[in-house]
């Protein structure tokens, strides 16, 4: 069952999934087993190979030293990483096309750039405790000297355990533009930064996703990305391309729990027969496949029309699309998979179980599928189906 991709792509794909498959999955169970954790030089050998595959550098323009790879070329890579459980394909940074709209020469040299060498690390304090359908960031950004002085509570700042810097949305408080929204860098070593508390989640992840309180902190002025009140476009932007990938590793993760399951089924026998030979059974692997080919379309077409460069706001209920389906599919065929496992699809050793835990988020961050359903519906109540 395959997309049609062109040689480039096909590049891309190959080289993920070996680096999937080679590298990452034979230390799944043992993260699993020691808090998402893996031995500093595995983790370190992981990143390396990582950016000299140039994963890091795929949303860099040529002229910086990236790959200006196509976002069809981005999402084969994610498919393929999305094979693989415990997060251990967060083991790199990755810029993002927009940054290089957004940013000073001063900014990309100092905290961009580094992200695709491996030198930097970067997390996104976004999400707040009131967060929902609606856009809700009570954290403040009021004008002062040189700068900005920055309070508030970020949740789910997710890899902040790994980071060494924030981007960080705030409301300006004051000012001609007092109410809209800009995006700051914060270095994580400055003042008045608290971490409040990192809970504990379903899955078993090495990136943590603590809540900060930043206690009056002072931001320059050269820390702030783009122009004031241009928060929102740069945070449209960046939920744009993460629901994207996430649809891609959410078909990734279900073909591997279809391969996985349908082997096991051809194996296992029951009654005499094999547990493929009963009718139940070829009925959820069928459903699965055929959810599976419709959610590879949809993400991929997205991604081809991301590299048309077709109207932006057809683009945004694009993504919403796909993360909305790829991610309802993949929950449902987990659930089918560990059925078809039984009792062994229950353990922690099987990646199966691991996925019905893992992939369940999928369906709340960067943006819940509720969420999705509202920007989907209200695109087509403005632009009709054809205009969507």
């Amino acid at each position: 069952m395959h997309i049609q991709l062109d040689a480039e792509a096909l590049a891309w794909r190959d080289r993920a999934a070996r680096f999937a498959t080679e590298e990452l999955m034979p230390w799944e169970v043992q993260a699993e087993l020691n808090e998402g954790k893996l031995p500093p030089e595995v983790k370190a050998r992981h990143k390396r190979i990582a950016i000299e595959l140039g994963f890091s550098g795929m949303d860099v323009p040529a002229a910086r030293g990236g790959s200006d790879a196509r976002i069809v070329d981005q999402v084969a890579v994610w498919e393929q990483l999305g094979r693989v459980t415990n997060a251990l394909c967060w083991c790199f940074s990755e810029p993002q096309r927009w940054m290089f709209e957004a940013c000073s020469e001063e900014q990309l040299e100092r905290y961009v750039l580094p992200l695709a060498s491996g030198k930097r690390k970067e997390c996104y304090a976004i999400t707040e405790s009131g967060s929902g359908s609606n856009v809700s960031i009570e954290t403040s950004a009021r004008r002062v000297s040189g700068g900005y002085r920055i309070s508030g509570e970020k949740w789910y700042v997710t890899s902040a355990n790994h980071a060494d810097y924030f981007i960080l949305q705030a409301t300006l408080a004051d000012g001609p533009h007092a109410g809209s929204h800009s995006l700051f860098f914060v270095d994580k070593a400055q003042d008045g930064i608290e971490l409040v508390r990192t809970p504990l989640f379903s899955h078993t992840f090495g990136d943590h996703h603590p809540t900060y309180r930043f206690n009056d902190v002072h931001v320059p002025e050269n820390q702030r990305l783009g122009a004031e009140g241009d928060g929102m476009q740069f945070a449209h932007s960046w939920f744009r391309r993460e629901r994207l990938m996430i649809a891609a590793r959410c078909c990734g993760a279900a073909s591997r729990l279809i391969t996985e399951a349908s082997a096991f089924a051809a194996t296992r026998s029951v009654g005499g027969g094999m547990l493929a030979d009963q009718q139940m059974i070829q009925a959820m692997l069928a459903d699965s496949v055929t959810e599976l080919w419709a959610a590879r379309l949809v993400t991929f077409e997205a991604a081809q029309a991301h590299d048309r460069g077709d109207e932006l706001r057809s683009l945004h209920a694009r993504c919403s699309i796909a993360k909305l389906y790829a991610s309802e599919a993949a929950n449902r065929i987990v659930d089918r998979a560990l059925q078809i496992f039984g009792g062994r699809g229950y353990m922690r050793e099987n990646a199966t179980e691991r996925f019905f835990r893992e992939l369940r988020v999928d369906r709340i961050w960067e943006g819940s599928s509720e969420i999705q359903r509202l920007i989907i519906a209200r695109a087509l109540l403005k632009r009709g189906l054809e205009g969507m």
